[in-house]
């Protein structure tokens, strides 16, 4: 055996040290705190793979259009409860344009961040109907929204979409739905962390099940238009970012500034609510909230109950960003792009050195190079794998904290630099060294 990066002892003394038993379930934030405390007791430089934050500048467009509003004494006003109606505007004008739907301006509401326009998309779904308290969630996922339901008090189940895939999703689906107690379908595309994208056959199969059992379908899109073996960076042209919206009435599009516009510190998203939803009555909502069709019971309050609007100088930003990818000013997709690159480089320095890709293909074709993608070595669940990379000062997370059933690690390519490519490779020669398949 040779020597590893970290010592070994160092390692385990701190997975001891933070009480965690089973390091196939410690959770993103436990991770980190185990690398940089490695990291710092051995001086050892880690290559962070754990965190899903945007390794780059934000969008300078936005970040403009925010200090200029600052600047105008906007910071003194409370936020419209349903959002700047610029923003508003431009986020209509933005699905037209990379998504190819229509959605009015009404139904665009701003939050803070997704994980505010998802915690009260839950809420809203699940008081819809008494009989429907359930959520159905397409993984591998964000675990955070699964925790948002269990703070809610909201029941969900789950299935791996790795071996249902193409004609198999459609029964996989409705084998749930049948049971008459789904309120929402949650799924991510790109997927975090897998990176496979659901193709237009799948998406339609969703819209049409979601129509027939009257659910409601909530697309995460977080990683917009960051399938990169596609053109989607076009405005008004196809091919558009694939959506289920196409298929159905009964949606709701997550679009965060977090990714595609490396915007994450100012929390700023748009949940776009379908014309026909956001006008819908449910009896319940009704009943619970004076009348209310469902859009404004999200606006006006839950949205209004949780936070009172959202940031007001972030709206701004984010108009601005909107408005200049649409008019044609400012290509978002080609700022991104690296990961896609980092992606492929890093995927070659594994696959090298005996590792393999999890989630591999998206039915006939490769998956696509992106912000996450998984690995897998032979002989190794994915604790083991995880806590034994730690000596190699590689941290990553475990598939199983994100509803997966395969055995691997999620690896985020955003913070890698340009230097750790050789650590990598040299580390990972190591690796394969010291664990013979």
């Amino acid at each position: 055996m040779r020597a590893t990066p970290i010592p070994r002892q160092l390692v385990d003394q701190a997975i001891h040290d933070f009480g965690i038993q089973d390091f196939a379930k410690a959770t993103i934030r436990e991770v980190k705190s185990i690398a940089a405390y490695a990291e710092k007791e051995s001086g050892v430089e880690f290559i962070k793979m754990e965190m899903g934050i945007p390794g780059l500048p934000a969008s300078q467009i936005g970040v403009n259009a925010q200090i200029q509003a600052l600047k105008d004494g906007i910071a003194n006003s409370y936020p419209d409860i349903q959002g700047n109606p610029e923003l508003k505007h431009q986020a209509s004008r933005f699905v037209k344009a990379f998504i190819g739907v229509d959605i009015s301006a009404e139904g665009c509401v701003p939050t803070v961040g997704s994980m505010q326009g998802t915690f009260a998309s839950f809420m809203l779904c699940s008081q819809a109907d008494k009989r429907k308290d359930t959520v159905l969630f397409i993984d591998p996922g964000f675990p955070v929204q699964k925790m948002q339901l269990q703070v809610m008090g909201v029941k969900y189940v789950t299935f791996d979409v790795y071996d249902y895939r193409g004609d198999k999703l459609a029964p996989k689906l409705e084998s749930y739905l049948s049971a008459g107690n789904i309120c929402a379908i949650v799924y991510s595309n790109p997927n975090n962390p897998s990176w496979v994208c659901l193709n237009e056959d799948e998406l339609r199969s969703i819209g049409q099940l979601a129509t027939a059992y009257d659910v409601i379908v909530m697309e995460d899109l977080a990683y917009f238009a960051m399938d990169f073996r596609k053109s989607l960076s076009q405005p008004f042209q196809p091919p558009y970012q694939a959506t289920v919206a196409r298929y159905t009435d009964n949606y709701m599009l997550m679009i965060s500034g977090s990714k595609a516009f490396s915007y994450a510190g100012e929390r700023i998203a748009v949940t776009c609510i379908s014309n026909h939803l956001f006008h819908r009555h449910y009896e319940a909502l009704d009943r619970r909230y004076e009348g209310l069709p469902f859009g404004m019971v999200y606006s006006t309050r839950l949205l209004y109950a949780l936070s009172s609007g959202t940031s007001h100088s972030a709206q701004y930003a984010l108009a601005a960003i909107m408005k200049a990818a649409c008019d044609g000013e400012y290509d978002f997709r080609q700022e991104v792009s690296v990961y896609g690159v980092r992606a492929h480089k890093m995927k070659e320095i594994f696959c090298r050195h005996g590792f393999y890709v999890v989630y591999d293909h998206d039915l006939d074709e490769p998956v696509a190079d992106g912000f996450y993608f998984t690995i897998g070595y032979p002989g190794m669940t994915s604790g083991q794998l995880a806590h034994e990379l730690m000596y190699y000062g590689v941290s990553a997370i475990c598939l199983i904290t994100t509803g997966s059933q395969q055995e691997g690690l999620r690896v985020c390519t955003s913070f890698i630099k340009d230097h750790q490519y050789d650590l990598l490779e040299e580390r990972m020669a190591i690796f394969e060294e010291n664990n013979p398949r």
